[in-house]
Formats: C-alpha cells, sequence, structure tokens
C-alpha cells in the first residue's frame, strides 16, 4: 500500500485506451467495499463511459473539470443525504479508495471536487450534475473521478517534500 500512496499522483491527460469491463468491475467492487460511517453506505456511484455524458461533466465547474473531456471513463461519486450525516467522509473515503485501485490496475485518475462549487452564476456543479443525470434532491454529488490509461508522467513527491512539520507527536 505504501508503494503506491508515494506513487499518486492526479493525472489529467489520458491516452484514447479504452478500459476493458474487467477492470470497470473491479472498480466498481472497490467502491462497493468501501467502509462506511455505521455500515450505513449511504454512497452511490454513476459510473460514465458514454463520451458525449463525459464531454457534458467536462463543464460541470467554471474550472478544474476540463480534464475529464478526454478521460475514458468518469465516476460520479454521490450519496443519499438522508441515509447518513456523514455521507461526505464516506464519499470521500470511497473515492480515495477507486482512485488507489486505480492506480493498482495501471490506470491513472484526478478528483474533480464537485460539492460546494458553482457551474456558473446561476447554478451549483452539484445542481448540474443533478440535472444532467436526474438525481433525485437528496442525492448529493461529492465529486467526480476522471479514470484514464496516463497519457503523462509524474514522478513521485519525493521524501524531501513531504510536510513532516504538521505531524506532532503526544501533544
Amino acid at each position: 500500500m505504501i508503494e503506491l500512496l508515494r506513487k499518486r499522483r492526479s493525472i489529467r491527460t489520458f491516452t484514447a485506451d479504452s478500459i476493458s469491463p474487467e477492470t470497470r468491475q473491479l472498480l466498481i467492487e472497490a467502491a462497493l467495499r468501501s467502509p462506511s460511517s455505521r455500515g450505513n453506505n449511504p454512497w452511490e456511484f454513476i459510473v460514465v463511459d458514454d463520451p458525449e455524458l463525459i464531454r457534458q461533466l467536462a463543464t460541470a465547474k467554471q474550472q478544474g473539470t476540463q480534464f475529464l473531456e478526454n478521460a475514458p471513463l468518469a465516476i460520479i461519486v454521490c450519496a443519499d443525504s438522508t441515509k447518513s450525516d456523514v455521507w461526505v467522509e464516506d464519499c470521500s473515503i470511497a473515492a480515495i479508495i477507486i482512485q488507489l485501485t486505480a492506480l493498482s490496475l495501471g490506470l491513472g485518475s484526478c478528483w474533480a471536487q464537485i460539492r460546494n462549487r458553482q457551474h456558473d452564476q446561476n447554478i451549483t456543479a452539484e445542481e448540474y450534475i443533478r440535472e444532467l443525470f436526474g438525481l433525485p434532491e437528496q442525492m448529493k454529488v461529492e465529486c467526480v473521478l476522471g479514470i484514464g490509461y496516463p497519457g503523462e508522467t509524474k514522478l513521485p513527491v519525493p521524501e524531501g517534500n513531504l510536510q513532516h512539520d504538521k505531524v506532532k507527536y503526544n501533544r
């Protein structure tokens, strides 16, 4: 696991290679095995491989979602907010588990924050996605993950760049 964490970087450029159904299924399995508070599992996942829908997701925010346009796969991580008061945390855990699983399968990924972000002056990014996918009001959208085979190479963050000053012991 530490090797995955050392290699994990946000990948925003993808090759044109498609992701096999078997690999997609492993990503879904990882998502569904994600822990949640009290086992409530409020999260839900929308797996998007339709290029036109992915292009529309790439415009969900004014900045920070454009990289999705060339991703062969996007996973919307959302939750039924009536099932848990900590759905944000549960979705965040599921999203990083999906990202680490993607990396273990040779894929790259990047998180696009949706919650508390604007689509434009009139609606939020969350409202835009809820409308695009016909989601009910109680369904809250945490993020969209763009996933694909890396079209860029990023070196691991060097050990010397880790912020060890943010760690305190016994106080």
